[in-house]
């Protein structure tokens, strides 16, 4: 992350705004099923990271199984969240249909989680999310989503 330049006594008022608005964003498959195969989820994921950068949102981070998948946002100030995820749906599931990877229409589920991640944790999530494969030979999402509870209250996901 390059921060752009300030002039040495430059009053507030004329330096630019430094903004970092982190979010891990989980969306699941419309009934939780597991449609997202290993091929179809690499292909989806790239394309995703493609389209989405082109429209100016800038996925740091995306992994999951096959009923979910976690992003890792960067937002920039003027950026909706909610905006962002449905955009990321819509990309998603319409180049899914469009290309027909899967044997039936693709759906999201209609809730998802979010939760801001600090600067200083970003790359603990990256991790975590490149790591979601080995996380769910033991977990399932719902077991997932409640240790997240835990820390942050529960968000009536899904």
């Amino acid at each position: 992350m390059t921060e752009p330049s300030i002039e040495p006594g430059s009053p507030p008022h004329q330096q630019p705004a430094i903004v970092y608005l982190f979010v891990h964003v989980i969306m699941s498959v419309k009934g939780r099923e597991a449609l997202l195969t290993k091929p179809v989820r690499r292909v989806l994921l790239v394309h995703l990271q493609k389209d989405s950068g082109e429209r100016g949102i800038k996925i740091v981070a995306a992994g999951g199984v096959e009923d979910h998948v976690h992003c890792l946002l960067q937002l920039m100030p003027a950026q909706n969240l909610t905006q962002v995820i449905k955009s990321i749906r819509m990309i998603s599931a319409d180049w899914l249909n469009d290309n027909k990877l899967l044997a039936s229409g693709f759906e999201w589920e209609d809730g998802y989680a979010a939760y801001s991640v600090s600067p200083s944790g970003v790359q603990q999530v990256v991790d975590y999310i490149g790591k979601q494969e080995d996380i769910h030979r033991s977990k399932t999402l719902e077991s997932e989503l409640e240790i997240f509870d835990k820390f942050t209250g529960p968000l009536g996901f899904g």
